[in-house]
């Protein structure tokens, strides 16, 4: 329970906060209302970023004591405050050409207009997000060193297809080829550049960490993500924004007050932080050797369903029960996995 202790703190403030935002504008009806919305925010929050928080896990477990602090501190306040409030903000503010302030008044104002003009640009969001998430799941599964398969045979023979140097850079190319053909033809440059810009930021960390590992040439470049540096904290705050963007656009179908869906998403990347950090001391990874197939299973279709959001519209429940279901899967292989081991 101590590893939750400072979360459960912070979910009783928050909700205090939202009550009082209830209270304020409408009395203690509004209240109890607004505390439950923020319970249903925080919950959806979890649910779609519990296999996060598993990834988070099975990189930070090998980094150092600075990195990882680092991560649960800043890293966590640029998670909560920066991908749940200013970066909602920053997108209207960029295609209205307004200024930040005035987004905010909007928000408070008008919630219904701003929810409206962040919405707009679902797709570009989706496809951003959608192409990250796709290269971390690609780059897993044909990882060809990896030695722990998962689903056998099938896994065994896509890792070696990882010898060719280029296929996930191909498959995502691809993919995203066929996502501009889902949408209208006045947003397809639009949603092409959006796709090109993940795909270049997940390019352009690993570059990082490749020019790294010229300094330190006894280390390749996914150890040096893994045991801590500036490639890898960008990598885990990417990878963090990518799953943020789902919640955030999908809170906006529970509720249109951008306070409440704050303290919300900001509880429920609380407990993740917490999920991780007892992931981490508790060397869950170690004792579930298929923990971190199953998150990225559930990455690679947390990237698909973004992408079909181009589309079509899947609800956040469906997102969130897939993620806990692949989770839930991975752990009971590995359980089954180590009574056959110990007979």
């Amino acid at each position: 329970m101590q590893h939750f202790r400072f979360s459960i703190i912070f979910a009783i403030v928050a909700l205090g906060v939202a009550g009082w935002w209830g209270f304020s504008n409408g009395g203690i009806m509004l209240a109890l209302a607004m505390v439950w919305l923020a319970l249903v925010l925080s919950a959806m929050e979890i649910s779609l970023s519990f296999d996060n928080a598993v990834v988070n896990a099975a990189i930070l477990k090998d980094w150092d004591e600075y990195w990882r602090t680092l991560f649960l501190t800043v890293g966590m306040i640029i998670a909560v405050f920066g991908m749940r409030l200013l970066f909602p903000l920053v997108i209207v503010a960029m295609t209205a050409d307004m200024g930040i302030l005035d987004v905010w008044n909007l928000a408070i104002s008008n919630p219904n207009e701003y929810s409206k003009a962040l919405i707009s640009h679902h797709a570009e969001v989706s496809v951003f997000g959608g192409m990250f998430l796709l290269m971390v799941f690609l780059n897993f599964i044909f990882d060809h060193e990896r030695d722990i398969h998962w689903l056998g045979k099938l896994e065994e023979q896509l890792g070696m297809l990882g010898r060719i140097e280029t296929i996930s850079i191909f498959i995502a190319l691809s993919t995203l080829l066929l996502c501009i053909t889902m949408v209208p033809e006045a947003e397809q440059f639009k949603v092409l550049m959006a796709g090109m810009w993940g795909l270049v930021i997940y390019i352009g960390v690993d570059m990082l960490a490749s020019l790294m590992e010229h300094q330190k040439p006894d280390l390749n470049a996914g150890e040096l993500v893994k045991r801590g540096s500036i490639g890898g904290f960008l990598y885990l705050e990417v990878l963090d924004a990518s799953f943020s963007f789902d919640g955030v656009i999908g809170a906006f179908a529970i509720t249109k007050d951008i306070v409440i869906i704050m303290i919300g998403l900001g509880i429920g990347a609380m407990f993740v932080r917490a999920i991780t950090i007892y992931l981490v001391e508790k060397e869950t990874l170690s004792e579930y050797r298929y923990l971190e197939h199953g998150a990225h299973y559930a990455i690679g279709i947390l990237a698909i369903i973004m992408l079909l959001s181009l589309k079509f519209h899947i609800p956040e429940v469906i997102t969130g029960f897939i993620g806990i279901l692949f989770i839930g899967l991975s752990i009971w292989s590995s359980v089954k996995h180590n009574r056959l081991e110990a007979n």
